[in-house]
């Protein structure tokens, strides 16, 4: 899975579990789990690998108690990255160890730095702008994020076919405004 899909998947995981889908909430702590279980094994010396499982355990303990700080409108595995680094850096100093690191493992866990498409968000959005903000936001779930129809139609209570009908509509609007049909 490409770094952009996961963090995609996390997040929508964690917006889901932050708006009380408890179903979410398992599969983004299973997904942590499997995540952070080598993260954790390749930053510990052979001698202190059996600590990997309680480093994993506490990161995702901190997650669950501190969720509500996580900023919807940043990456999700920035802020875990920041979570899982802070116990990481709190295991080293608790056993008074040397971190290893292996010189091809320098990057975060899963968010790359897309602060070059700063400028594409905000050109969605100004496009998105021009349709009714129920519309916008089940085009931004199901185009951008990848939701199923089903899954955006439910967060907003209508059917799927109500659902299918707003995005063809605004996709044919914001077509017939950017592609110069209307004046």
């Amino acid at each position: 899975m490409q770094a952009d899909e996961t963090e995609m998947r996390l997040r929508g995981l964690m917006l889901a579990s932050l708006d009380g889908d408890a179903s979410a909430y398992r599969m983004l702590l299973a997904d942590l789990t499997r995540y952070l279980r080598p993260w954790f094994a390749r930053r510990l010396s052979p001698a202190h690998a059996s600590h990997a499982e309680d480093l994993v355990q506490e990161t995702l303990l901190a997650v669950h108690t501190r969720r509500e700080t996580y900023d919807r409108t940043r990456p999700f595995t920035a802020w875990l990255h920041a979570v899982a680094h802070h116990k990481f850096v709190d295991h080293v100093r608790r056993y008074a160890i040397r971190p290893t690191v292996p010189l091809e493992d320098d990057a975060p866990i899963f968010a790359s730095d897309d602060s070059a498409n700063a400028a594409d968000r905000h050109d969605v959005e100004t496009v998105l702008s021009n349709v009714p903000p129920r519309t916008s936001d089940l085009i931004r779930q199901t185009r951008l994020e990848g939701a199923t129809v089903a899954e955006a139609a439910a967060r907003h209570g209508i059917t799927e076919t109500a659902a299918k009908v707003s995005i063809h509509r605004g996709l044919k609007t914001l077509m017939g405004k950017f592609a110069g049909g209307e004046k």
